[in-house]
């Protein structure tokens, strides 16, 4: 029987363990990730058997994780088919990469069927191009940036930490307020603020760009893998030309190149207008997750 538990700041430890067991690209496999959006997405996580395996949702609208982990991947898929059926619903498993989708099949030929959803696939981009924007299709982001400069000559961008995290929950409590009708921002803001309030415990990496001695713009992410790294959160002003492009370059510049070879940019949600801005970044990867249901 699997025990579940909403994540805490302790658990970290024990889960970046068992995601170093794994090689996927997936977004979804950082404790910062789970534990900033706990609450939204009623996140809990259960420890079984060397794995770790996640469970989203409430009532009969819940989904599970794949066992992440090293052990017995069969068993504690099982496992999970028992938790399911213990509470009447299908089990469905989500974010399956095509590495694990054969893995799946390997284990429970036809036993499962699988979706997908372009909106939750993830973008992944090369560092070192994110950094230098060579290149003819990266002309308007240099324009962009060219702009900004100009329009902001005293600009400057800062490492985030504890003496500039104030200034930046400010920025973003501006930015909510011009979307304070979707509650989808308003559960963002809920996770960018328990990020900020646990940001050192969970190994975050952040930057900022300051305009006329105020903050602009911010960015935070943390460490995937010894190739990857995850950005969470960006944030500027939709109004100010080249805001967003500056963070992009200068925190994949100064705080990225030569650590990572990647940086997922996570999903696009199916927003037409964060698709495009995805999409005009050229990813190197387009990660595509299925969900799994289980139809015996």
């Amino acid at each position: 029987m699997l025990s579940f538990k909403k994540p805490t700041i302790d658990d970290k430890e024990w889960v970046d363990n068992c995601f170093r067991c794994t090689s996927s690209f997936n977004c979804e496999y950082t404790f910062g990730n789970l534990f900033v959006w706990s609450t939204a997405y009623r996140t809990e996580i259960c420890k079984y058997n060397g794995f770790l395996i996640c469970r989203w949702g409430k009532d009969k609208d819940i989904s599970y994780s794949l066992p992440i982990g090293c052990g017995d991947f069969k068993e504690a898929v099982l496992a999970i088919i028992d938790d399911a059926k213990s509470l009447g619903i299908a089990p469905v498993i989500y974010g399956v990469t095509h590495g694990y989708k054969k893995l799946l099949d390997e284990y429970f030929p036809g036993k499962f069927n699988y979706d997908s959803d372009r909106a939750f696939s993830d973008y992944i981009y090369d560092v070192d191009k994110m950094a230098e924007l060579k290149g003819k299709k990266y002309h308007s982001k240099r324009n962009h940036i060219n702009n900004f400069k100009k329009n902001y000559p005293n600009w400057s961008f800062e490492i985030l930490g504890k003496s500039n995290i104030e200034e930046c929950i400010k920025l973003h409590t501006r930015w909510i307020s011009d979307h304070i009708d979707d509650p989808d921002f308003s559960f963002e803001f809920e996770a960018v603020l328990t990020a900020f309030e646990n940001y050192e415990k969970l190994d975050f990496i952040g930057g900022l760009i300051r305009a006329n001695n105020e903050v602009v713009a911010y960015t935070m992410g943390e460490k995937q893998s010894d190739e990857l790294f995850v950005t969470h959160f960006e944030k500027a002003p939709s109004d100010m030309q080249g805001a967003y492009a500056i963070i992009n370059q200068e925190f994949s510049k100064q705080c990225l190149q030569g650590k990572f070879k990647y940086v997922n940019r996570e999903e696009d949600l199916g927003i037409e207008g964060l698709r495009k801005a995805k999409q005009s970044y050229y990813p190197e990867i387009l990660l595509d997750k299925y969900v799994a249901t289980y139809n015996e």
